[in-house]
């Protein structure tokens, strides 16, 4: 019952012309193998302030709500590298420290194999632009951990306009966060798009005992791809820039790591920054 009201919101939009709250926004078609629904997925975290537990909270029950996730929330911190914030196999895992002031409030990183399926995930919340100054409020804090955590399951943006009118939605760029907080209806109908089939083997941790592996691309022979379990800080760990953001920064990056997988990672540029400092 819980989630029924989100496909009864959706009835109202079948009447809307097109519109960047209509717009598909899966990313790329990354999302997590899994050889039935909904998937499972645990998020951990390494998380030292309580202001980013609570954004955490909020975020992870507000995803559970899709009918196609089934997410179970870290209770407490791994006593991992927040740093480092080094990937877990079949799972996510958010983290926060200071990274530095290089240009971004936060990062989503995903690691994919040669089918597009997310084998693990990371988000890294920036303290250096989030302990105090224009950032350091409860609507911006929501807003990239909500969308931070949204890219883990291929989610994509539903508007790069930062200028125009707010959608109601984390997964919309803007210059004021105070009604981008929490997903709305169209997310949960992505999400239900983007898993709408299933696979023959699972990615998450709760299914990777079901033919993972076995399906490595390039037969089982063929070589192992590199071990970067880390998503880094900046461009030069990222990859090759792929797509630029609606300012004309590259926003999202690919390392190839060999043996068809790859490592992808999306950039929350903060506002007249970019990866060469201020935004040209």
């Amino acid at each position: 019952m819980k989630k029924l009201f989100m496909r009864v919101a959706l009835l109202p939009c079948a009447a809307v012309a097109v519109s960047p709250a209509l717009a598909n926004h899966s990313w790329g078609n990354y999302h997590w193998a899994r050889s039935n629904n909904p998937l499972q997925l645990k998020i951990e975290r390494q998380l030292s302030q309580a202001k980013w537990v609570t954004a955490f909270g909020t975020a992870v029950s507000d995803w559970d709500q899709s009918t196609v996730l089934s997410l179970t929330k870290g209770t407490a911190n791994l006593g991992v590298s927040s740093k480092k914030c080094t990937a877990i196999a079949g799972k996510a895992l958010v983290c926060n420290d200071h990274y530095g002031q290089r240009g971004w409030l936060g990062i989503a990183s995903i690691w994919a194999d040669g089918q597009s399926h997310i084998t693990k995930a990371t988000t890294k919340l920036n303290d250096s632009y989030f302990d105090s100054g224009s950032y350091n409020t409860p609507a911006w804090i929501a807003l990239v951990t909500c969308q931070e955590i949204g890219h883990d399951f291929g989610l994509d943006h539903q508007d790069e306009n930062f200028n125009n009118a707010n959608l109601g939605t984390c997964m919309d760029y803007t210059n004021s966060p105070g009604t981008n907080q929490h997903p709305n209806a169209h997310d949960y109908e992505e999400l239900g798009d983007i898993y709408a089939h299933l696979d023959s083997y699972g990615t998450a941790s709760s299914q990777l005992a079901t033919n993972f592996g076995i399906r490595t691309p390039g037969g089982r022979g063929s070589a192992a791809p590199i071990a970067d379990n880390e998503s880094g800080d900046s461009p030069a760990e990222w990859g090759r820039a792929v797509h630029t953001d609606g300012l004309g920064r590259p926003d999202v990056f690919v390392k190839d790591l060999g043996a068809d997988h790859k490592k992808i990672t999306h950039v929350f540029w903060a506002i007249g920054e970019g990866p060469r400092g201020k935004a040209e």
